[in-house]
């Protein structure tokens, strides 16, 4: 339930009178708040989870009797440590999408010798409204000690799932949002000491971007807070936060749709073409025209995106892998030195993607070597190690399928769930998040029998 007016006297005793008896039957935990309520439980065996399922059936009966519907929310989420604050929003087309900053879990915080936690709920920080869908959302580093303002904003729908590092909130946080219907960036001011709302403080905008795809985003604290943001390879540029003032704009006449960016340092700059093409730029050479490189042998007709890891310690910026996933679910690993080679690649055990690869999502386990992790094309998250992979394309063996949300019921539209983001914790090499549009927004641990990784 959401859109509950707030504010009122007579309306929080008519709510609890409502919804008093909404949690009849159910073995779980129901929180029942007015704007937004929540159903979880811990599952370690097959009987939890079905236990689990029962208890979603139930709210659902209640609302049929009561002639009510449920308002599911779908997010994109953003995963800060070490204190690991969690930013999720909905990209809803109809206006109105929430943007709240969650509280983890205590367990998803402390280390695994400390015990047990009681506790094992999401709890709300703060939160606000978007009036347009939010389909990336990035934190701006270092900008809580530094900044007035904060950029922010995604639109209610399927969660996606982003990672940054947490400062103390002394001040106001930075947050950078895009969605649909253009390449405009949303400005928000998130986590202010004495405010619980996350507000609009405004936008940056792009020419010409009205009718253009929603922009893809990628933050870095350089000499000063920087967001990468463009749609095309052609819009690409660089924004200082703060003063909105523009500090590189890319030079190509090629106006492939991008399917994502990254800084891999604070001058060196990777974009991926949704047709699969890499290419890598230099800040410190904005006239130097960019020149993409396409997948070897890669499949005509299907979408592609990047998942970007870390390198050898010690390493500098180009030695960091990369991987591309298809929506025809071929994965391909690349030396960014030699980018028109291939150094692996396999072919994910996934069905075709229904989403029209709008939610493909691939990415490097930040402590674990070779380990990488793919959704985006059913209910499920699976976990790769590519240490023994080859040349030759062929099938590869998930060591873990994560497959929680696939046993959700139906989303929104009327399907099953699909996970639209995951994103692995930074800290806890064997943890990760991921959230679904049915509004399922899950925390998860994998084991393996055997293999290389760990």
């Amino acid at each position: 339930m959401s859109s509950v007016p707030q504010g009122s006297l007579l309306g929080p005793v008519l709510f609890n009178a409502f919804v008093g008896d909404v949690d009849s039957g159910i073995e779980g935990t129901l929180s029942k708040f007015a704007h937004d309520t929540k159903q979880s439980g811990a599952v370690n065996m097959l009987d939890g989870r079905d236990t689990i399922q029962r208890d979603m059936a139930r709210p659902k009966m209640w609302a049929g009797v009561n002639l009510i519907k449920f308002n599911k929310a779908m997010w994109t989420v953003g995963l800060r440590a070490p204190s690991a604050s969690v930013c999720v929003a909905g990209y809803g087309q109809s206006g109105g999408n929430e943007i709240l900053q969650l509280l983890p879990p205590p367990s998803l915080q402390v280390k695994e010798t400390q015990g047990l936690c009681p506790e094992r709920d999401f709890k709300v920080e703060c939160g606000g409204f978007s009036n347009r869908p939010v389909y990336s959302l990035k934190y701006v580093p270092d900008t809580s000690e530094s900044c007035s303002v904060c950029l922010g904003g995604q639109p209610t729908g399927k969660p996606k799932l982003l990672l940054d590092n947490l400062n103390p909130r002394l001040f106001p946080e930075l947050t950078v949002t895009s969605g649909p219907p253009d390449s405009s960036l949303q400005v928000w001011q998130v986590s202010a000491e004495d405010s619980d709302v996350i507000k609009s403080v405004g936008a940056i905008s792009t020419e010409n971007a009205t009718g253009q795809p929603w922009a893809k985003i990628a933050t870095i604290s350089a000499r000063a807070p920087w967001v990468l943001h463009g749609s095309r390879l052609d819009s690409v540029q660089i924004t200082e936060v703060e003063s909105r003032k523009n500090v590189y704009m890319a030079a190509s006449r090629n106006s492939e749709e991008l399917s994502g960016l990254a800084f891999l340092d604070c001058n060196t700059l990777l974009l991926c073409c949704a047709k699969g093409q890499l290419c890598l730029a230099d800040v410190r050479q904005p006239q130097s025209p960019l020149e993409a490189a396409s997948v070897p042998s890669a499949p005509c007709g299907e979408r592609w995106c990047m998942g970007v890891g870390r390198g050898p310690q010690g390493s500098d910026s180009i030695s960091r892998p990369v991987a591309r996933l298809s929506s025809g679910g071929h994965l391909t690993l690349t030396d960014l030195r030699k980018t028109s080679e291939s150094l692996a690649s396999a072919k994910c055990r996934v069905p075709s993607s229904s989403s029209g690869a709008e939610f493909l999502c691939v990415s490097w386990a930040p402590v674990l070597e070779s380990c990488l992790a793919v959704s985006g094309f059913d209910g499920t998250v699976h976990v790769y190690d590519a240490q023994s992979w080859d040349s030759s394309g062929g099938e590869a063996e998930p060591v873990f399928v994560h497959k929680g949300h696939a046993f959700g019921g139906w989303d929104g539209s009327g399907g099953p769930p699909l996970v639209t983001a995951h994103t692995w914790h930074p800290q806890k090499p064997r943890t990760l998040l991921s959230a679904a549009s049915d509004g399922s927004l899950h925390v998860w641990d994998w084991v393996q029998s055997c293999g290389n990784c760990g």
